[in-house]
């Protein structure tokens, strides 16, 4: 389970999510400095710290890293509100009151999303059908079969 990103490494992964391709510290950098006041090493730092706990990839060009987001934002978020559901001792009543929460533009996500999972979800598969009913040992013997009696060992009449 993903711990909940801080402030600023969640500042940084937005950008590097959001563009979608291998970011460098410089483009991050120049991109924070237009909301807050913050430094190259500062950057890099979080950057480094990102890749050790395995949020970016980084492959060397040139003299600088680029970084590349090892997942989603949507699979994040997902595996945070996994992480939150599992928490809790009632998870039916923690879904009712997540939904209760929910605006109707989220509520309607929802309901889309449910459709989507149940359309590609695999089909389940086919209860086994039991075999026919197998002959009694004593009607077996007798050469009386099961067939349009009581059931095995019970008379028909």
């Amino acid at each position: 389970m993903p711990r909940q990103l801080g402030d600023l490494e969640d500042a940084v992964m937005t950008r590097v999510w959001q563009w979608n391709r291998p970011v460098t510290v410089r483009e991050v950098l120049e991109d924070l400095q237009q909301e807050r006041s913050i430094a190259y090493t500062t950057v890099m730092t979080v950057l480094d710290n990102l890749h050790q706990k395995g949020w970016v990839r980084r492959e060397v060009e040139g003299r600088a890293y680029r970084y590349t987001a090892v997942s989603t934002r949507a699979a994040y978020s997902a595996a945070l509100m996994n992480e939150a559901w599992a928490q809790s001792d009632n998870p039916a009543a923690a879904l009712i009151a997540f939904f209760g929460m929910m605006s109707p533009e989220q509520r309607e996500a929802l309901n889309d999303a449910i459709r989507i999972a149940q359309r590609d979800a695999p089909e389940p598969a086919p209860a086994p059908t039991p075999p026919p009913a197998a002959e009694t040992a004593e009607s077996a013997e007798s050469g009386e079969s099961s067939e349009g009696t009581g059931g095995p060992g019970v008379p028909g009449r």
